[in-house]
């Protein structure tokens, strides 16, 4: 039994709170190995790693499902690094549609804060108005 660990200790060795760890145990990203006679949860080791490739993955982008599936490949014998790489690709395709989504943004408001005296009183604003408009922002 010393080389499980319980929920609370792969959270903190993890970095994160232990309902994260019941909540990845319910995704069924993260499975404890046994329980005690008491029912505490006991996980591997190796629970550790797995929380912190969930939260790296995250930080770069991935949904709990495209990081299931990063770990089925992690533990599959036969798995090509190439199904890997097509999942980093199709994942970096969406962060350039969101800058490009961000920058749209960007240039929007740039340009209702150009707009803007700062003078007057919110009933002639033209950010708000703008706000208000029928259709897009863009083409304005």
């Amino acid at each position: 039994m010393a080389d499980y660990l319980t929920a609370g200790k792969v959270a903190k060795e993890g970095g994160v709170n232990i309902q994260t760890v019941r909540y990845y145990e319910r995704r069924r990203l993260l499975v404890p190995d046994r329980r005690t006679e008491s029912g505490y949860r006991l996980y591997p080791p190796e629970a550790v790693r797995i929380i912190r490739f969930i939260k790296n993955a995250q930080d770069l982008g991935f949904t709990l499902t495209e990081i299931a599936k990063l770990l089925r490949l992690r533990v599959g014998q036969k798995a090509q690094c190439g199904t890997v790489r097509r999942q980093a690709e199709a994942r970096l395709k969406i962060v350039h549609e969101k800058i490009a989504g961000l920058r749209a943004m960007e240039r929007v408001l740039k340009r209702l804060v150009r707009t803007c005296a700062a003078k007057g009183t919110t009933t002639s604003c033209p950010i708000l108005d703008s706000l208000e408009a029928r259709g897009d922002l863009n083409e304005q």
